[in-house]
């Protein structure tokens, strides 16, 4: 999730070699480890596959957890990788008799565990953004009965990246990888990471202390958020303007603090996000968060201009109100809420700042048009052509590209590359079982469904590329462009509104299944590439684990709507606040309603932010280079800035600033033990709350929560 800036380095000529260390360090970037023990062929085991998936279902449930919380979701990638070398180390140790699960394994069949678990651990997005926002809209009836065509529309979406990404393997990671500098920077770090816990006996203890290390910060997460439902005011939500209320001191200030949502929050997912992440995301979220909902939100309340409702009917609580309510009274351009009006700058700015971050690579764009064009002129012969596109560009296999070319060393044998009879019919098939689920199970026409597959194709090549170079897969960009573009497509059609308003919010879903699940297989590929392990033994894998989140994922959500079904009322107090869901919604009420109403003075904010936020963008892009180039880490990045004023509460905010602070000081007191375990304890915090997240929904469900055998002492007028 590290938001890195690559440079796009320029191409090494082949006739000599590297001439710096600089050169030397980037070209290992794109070879194959080289020290990697030998091992078995068949490294798709049976115990990999369902370890894998495991995995990969424990970071699912996790994903749809924390995303619904605050729109961010984590690869299973270490996760994976750590616990699945655990897990098969000591099968092989301790289960050896057993040929079946108990045989020697290596960095390959460690890789297939992590790949697996990528496979059945995606596709969370869509479940944190494009279906509750229809089910809030009233555009289907409900999860338990519409689960299973969620499913089959999960299904062909997510088979269609997965087909969609099999020829993109070679083309972004072997063709043009090095030309765009496309290094999957957590693929990579994966991919050293199973190589690391193979490197002989140093590298089996160094994966026993990871592996202790994130059992016990898992362990530990995941009971604070399940023990913490029975006393939540002491153990997980400090509000400490509360206490001071009930100590006396300063009425006014103290709830008015608490009426706009600052407290502290110990969530260990969010502090774990923070150490991910980082200082610059981390304290930009901050920024947002304070701008938002200590500046601007109480100046539209002191203007007049932003309302709300009392929280409590306790004369005491008197000055209790509540900001973050979108009902309809609170959602017109005379009466709305703060959330209301500081929904729409935040979304406009989201949206302007990643169409600028995209074309912002815009040489990156071009590179890959100009590498397309030269793979596809390969493959036909054009002999009286080439005179004239000598010295425009170089034809692969021509004199010339000989001439040049550095020689490819045969990493894998024959039967092991990815022929187009693997993912060809597959992808024909999907598109025509796409059509035909989108038509008989949601009413949607084949041409909208074309399009939507057609922009997710698009919007997937955008998403690797951006993935593979900086590590930030920008699903907001390509997701609400598809929006957009549905929603002028759906205009003169003679559509209804909820007509218009499904279509965009199917096709748009559509476009992110497919557009997440290709980046994320193709980052599987990276990691793959560096352990040389075979496509087809990681596409097998990928295939499984995919078919588990088919239908995992739609089980999940379905067990929090049924916990918490304020998901789909648009609840002010709301355990979920979903950001994403409130800006999947707002976009396609913009684009399809005619009469929806934004205040004025929010509406020239939107534009204003928006603008500010590309100018921000180009000058971090372009401003700060060279000598400078320094700056870019104290450049607050403003697509985060945004975010939090589609939340309404402060405490993802000051949580990730409180990981991402501890991250830097150990970092800094201990880099040698930051760099083997800071991961480690990121990843077991988020799995282990997403985790406990899901046993707290099923003792909801039970009738067992806190609400009704715990305490709310140290909660404003007894709620949290």
């Amino acid at each position: 999730m590290a938001n890195l800036s690559t440079q796009l380095p320029s191409r090494p000529s082949s006739l000599s070699p590297p001439r710096s260390r600089a050169a030397q360090e980037q070209n290992a970037q794109f070879t194959p480890f080289e020290d990697l023990a030998d091992e078995p062929d068949n490294v798709l085991t049976v115990r990999a596959v369902l370890v894998g998936i495991a995995c990969g279902a424990l970071i699912n449930a996790s994903n749809i957890y924390v995303g619904l919380k605050s729109g961010w979701t984590a690869s299973a990638n270490i996760f994976a990788s750590i616990v699945g070398f655990t897990v098969l180390k000591f099968c092989s140790k301790h289960l050896s008799p057993i040929a079946l699960i108990g045989s020697p394994f290596g960095p390959r069949e460690n890789n297939i565990v992590q790949t697996a678990a990528t496979a059945a651990g995606g596709m969370s997005n869509v479940f944190i953004s494009a279906f509750p926002a229809m089910y809030q809209l009233g555009l289907l009836e409900s999860p338990q009965q519409d689960y299973w065509r969620i499913a089959s529309l999960t299904a062909v979406g997510g088979y269609f990246g997965l087909f969609l990404a099999t020829p993109l393997r070679a083309f972004f990671i072997k063709s043009v990888g090095r030309e765009l500098g496309l290094v999957f920077p957590s693929s990579s770090a994966t991919a050293a990471t199973i190589r690391g816990m193979h490197m002989g006996s140093t590298g089996q203890v160094a994966a026993k202390r990871k592996t202790r290390v994130l059992a016990v910060v898992f362990s530990v997460s995941a009971g604070l958020r399940v023990v913490s439902e029975y006393a939540i005011g002491i153990l997980w939500d400090w509000h400490i303007s509360t206490w001071l209320f009930e100590s006396g001191l300063s009425k006014e200030f103290t709830l008015a603090l608490e009426s706009w949502g600052w407290f502290l929050e110990w969530s260990p997912a969010f502090i774990g996000s923070g150490m991910l992440v980082g200082c610059n995301v981390a304290f930009s979220y901050l920024l947002g968060t304070v701008i938002a909902w200590g500046i601007i939100g109480p100046l539209l309340v002191a203007r007049g201009i932003g309302f709300g409702v009392a929280q409590s009917s306790d004369p005491r609580w008197s000055g209790y109100v509540s900001y973050g309510m979108l009902s309809e009274d609170f959602t017109t351009a005379d009466h709305p809420s703060p959330r209301y009006w500081l929904l729409w700058p935040g979304v406009s700015c989201m949206i302007a700042v990643a169409c600028t971050d995209l074309l912002c690579q815009w040489r990156t764009f071009w590179l890959t048009g100009h590498a397309m064009y030269r793979s596809l002129a390969s493959r036909v012969s054009y002999p009286k052509l080439l005179p004239h596109l000598k010295g425009w560009t170089r034809i692969p296999g021509s004199v010339e590209e000989k001439e040049v070319a550095p020689k490819k060393e045969n990493y894998l044998q024959e039967e092991e590359v990815l022929e187009a009879s693997m993912w060809a019919p597959g992808l024909l098939l999907t598109v025509v079982l796409t059509c035909i689920v989108m038509q008989k199970q949601f009413g949607v026409e084949i041409g909208q469904t074309l399009l939507a597959l057609f922009l997710s194709s698009i919007f997937s090549f955008i998403a690797i590329q951006a993935s593979g170079a900086t590590d930030v897969t920008p699903l907001t960009a390509v997701t609400k462009a598809s929006q957009i573009i549905i929603g002028a497509d759906t205009k003169g059609q003679g559509l209804t509104m909820q007509q218009a308003q499904h279509v965009n919010l199917l096709g748009g879903a559509l476009a992110n299944i497919g557009a997440n699940q290709a980046a994320d297989l193709v980052g599987d590929f990276r990691v793959g590439f560096l352990l040389r392990t075979a496509p087809k033994t990681q596409w097998l894998a990928q295939s499984l684990g995919t078919a588990v989140a088919v239908l995992l994922a739609p089980a999940i959500y379905i067990l929090f709507a049924t916990a918490y079904p304020c998901i789909h009322a648009t609840a002010d107090n709301c355990a979920f606040h979903a950001p994403s869901v409130a800006a999947w919604r707002a976009v396609a009420v913009a684009v399809t309603d005619p009469a929806f109403a934004i205040p004025a003075s929010s509406a020239r904010f939107s534009v204003a932010l928006a603008a500010f936020g590309c100018t921000s963008t180009l000058v971090r892009q372009f401003a700060w280079t060279g000598s400078r180039a320094w700056l870019r880490a104290w450049h607050p990045n403003m697509m985060v800035v945004a975010l939090p004023f589609v939340i309404p509460t402060t405490v993802v905010g000051s949580a990730m600033a409180v990981g991402a602070c501890a991250a830097a000081l150990w970092a800094r007191r201990s880099p040698a033990s930051h760099a083997e375990f800071a991961h480690s304890v990121a990843a077991g915090m988020m799995a282990g709350e997403g985790i406990g997240g899901v046993l707290s929904a099923v003792i909801h469900v039970m009738g067992l929560s806190g609400d009704l055998y715990g305490t709310t002492w140290g909660c404003p007028a007894g709620m949290c």
